[in-house]
């Protein structure tokens, strides 16, 4: 991890597993987490609520803590229509990294080509934010062709990616082709788990050794 601790977390899909990777780097790392745009899901407390049940970290503004989301949108849908169904439109100064002290992991709202709004694509917010990438993707079968094509997206606007988190079964080919073509590295490959809990989590970074990547 970077020498702040401070990371984008995004991932190549839709349920990739970049929250419980969010939440693994933020108990990990003993960072603050920040949603920027939650779409769905609010009466359930969103990935923020989600992030806060697993790893004990408190709402607020004091780190480290689960900080407050920029966008809460009601629509499951991509920030630009969850906006436009509430006849809004994102604010890109919104979306400035908020001013909390110490190690923070920012959790995206999707992949990186999705839109915030019809003129602004994840990948360039993240850009703007000037901070470095972790790509969580899928193991198995088709995992290949989202991840390089997310891989080449970010090479070709100069983001720099830390590595790779492969969520589910063991997959040693996938592995190495992405590590090979891709020319990054496998960070940690996470399994299912049938608990998610401070406990679990602590155990899984202890394995991963997500810690110590430089």
């Amino acid at each position: 991890m970077p020498s702040d601790g401070r990371l984008v977390v995004v991932g190549t899909d839709t349920d990739v597993g970049k929250t419980v990777v969010s939440a693994l780097l933020v108990q990990g790392l003993g960072a603050s987490y920040w949603k920027p745009v939650q779409c769905g899901e609010l009466e359930l407390g969103g990935d923020s609520g989600r992030v806060a049940g697993l790893t004990g970290l408190r709402r607020g503004s004091t780190p480290p803590c689960v900080l407050p989301e920029a966008y809460r949108l009601a629509a499951p849908a991509s920030p630009n229509q969850a906006a436009r169904d509430e006849g809004i439109s994102v604010d890109a100064s919104r979306l400035e990294l908020p001013a909390v002290e110490g190690p923070l992991v920012v959790e995206t709202a999707g992949g990186l080509l999705v839109p915030l709004r019809d003129d602004l694509m994840q990948i360039e917010q993240i850009k703007r934010w000037e901070l470095p990438v972790l790509l969580v993707a899928r193991s198995g079968l088709g995992t290949l062709n989202h991840t390089l094509l997310s891989l080449e997206a970010l090479a070709a606007r100069t983001i720099p990616v830390l590595g790779l988190v492969l969520n589910g079964p063991l997959h040693p080919a996938n592995r190495e082709t992405l590590e090979t073509v891709g020319k990054v590295p496998v960070l940690a490959e996470l399994t299912p788990q049938q608990e998610l809990n401070q406990q679990t989590l602590q155990r899984v970074w202890d394995h991963a050794k997500l810690g110590g990547t430089g």
